[in-house]
């Protein structure tokens, strides 16, 4: 059966960050486009759909998010429940003691996931609706982790180490641009968006920001539904 657009992007973007390596302080590095390779790519054929109004851009796999079900932001209950997606998940290579993957038999939650798919599963009727205007897609596939455990961003890399995976990063994200053809592309939090507009730099699309959903931000937890979708209407999404 032959592969989808979407679907040999994300293979192609995964054969060259898998080879990557990175120095200290990460220990290890995890990527959900290998071990979650079942769900994600379920997630790409169902979801990905041409001519989408907004390709939402986030900054890299949670921990409990995108780690264990191979879907951005993915927490397990949405992604399983609304989304309709639950396929076995394997393991990385090398397992940190206190990140362990337990797939879709996880019952921890990522806050931000739980806020981007929840806000999504409350105001569109079905995820068919909502993938008609949004398609999701973190920019860094990878999840970097240092040895007591801590989630290390993308941003916090050396800039040898950045460069390389950067380059391969916004390969990705302009192919899916391509294919997907939205209107605007926009960054979930700060970063993605910086990503998007170095990608997007000779690119026609229209790049903006709303407020990443991270339990870590002070305004994020004062309501951040409400928030991101005053951003967005004024970003010019109608979301009627």
């Amino acid at each position: 059966m032959a592969l989808s657009p979407l679907v040999k992007i994300s293979r192609t973007v995964c054969r060259r960050i898998d080879k990557l390596r990175f120095g200290a302080p990460i220990t290890h590095v995890y990527n959900p486009l290998v071990y979650a390779r079942a769900p994600h790519e379920e997630y790409l054929e169902r979801y990905g759909r041409r001519n989408c109004e907004v390709l939402l851009i986030g900054m890299n796999p949670g921990p409990w998010g995108m780690a264990q079900t191979g879907v951005p932001f993915g927490s397990v209950a949405l992604v399983r429940d609304w989304l309709g997606i639950e396929k076995p998940v394997k393991q990385p290579p090398t397992l940190h003691p206190k990140r362990p993957i337990e797939g879709f038999a996880c019952t921890r939650q990522e806050v931000s996931g739980k806020r981007l798919w929840g806000w999504a599963s409350q105001r569109f009727e079905t995820p068919a609706i909502f993938a008609k205007k949004f398609f999701i897609w973190n920019y860094c596939p990878l999840i970097f982790y240092d040895e007591a455990g801590r989630n290390l961003t993308p941003d916090k890399l050396r800039a040898t180490e950045k460069s390389e995976l950067f380059e391969a990063c916004d390969w990705g994200l302009r192919k899916m641009a391509e294919h997907l053809g939205p209107r605007q592309a926009i960054g979930v939090g700060k970063f993605a968006e910086d990503r998007a507009r170095a990608a997007f730099a000779d690119a026609p699309w229209k790049v903006g920001r709303i407020l990443h959903p991270s339990p870590a931000s002070p305004l994020a937890n004062r309501g951040w539904a409400e928030q991101a979708e005053k951003q967005l209407i004024h970003l010019g999404v109608k979301l009627g």
